[in-house]
């Protein structure tokens, strides 16, 4: 099923050039089941919209996915910045930065 496109998306122009960084965090052990553009933008669907992993809306991968994922590129390795925050810099949304941050200040 494909999804309809979301206003926090980001274009797959603009994943493309960070792409090859946000797979940088998962070792290959199989191929993936779910395209990494779409886990992303669950990523920054759950950033814009706040709530609850489970409602995010029909169309991208399962929560549990798009969580583990999120937990993955938050990760932090002593003082330095967290992959997802690199990624979103990269690409000019500064805005979810300061989501994020608000995000991991709750944890």
């Amino acid at each position: 099923m494909e999804r309809p496109v979301l206003a926090s998306d980001i274009s797959r122009e603009d994943f493309e050039n960070i792409r090859v960084m946000l797979e940088s965090a998962r070792r290959r052990t199989r191929p993936r089941k779910h395209d990494l553009y779409d886990v992303f933008c669950a990523v920054l669907y759950f950033l814009n919209a706040g709530g609850a992993w489970r409602s995010l809306p029909p169309g991208f991968p399962p929560w549990r996915t798009v969580h583990e994922y999120y937990t993955q590129w938050t990760a932090t390795r002593g003082v330095q910045q967290s992959l997802l925050e690199t990624a979103l810099r990269a690409v000019g949304r500064l805005e979810d930065v300061e989501r994020l941050h608000r995000l991991l200040e709750q944890r």
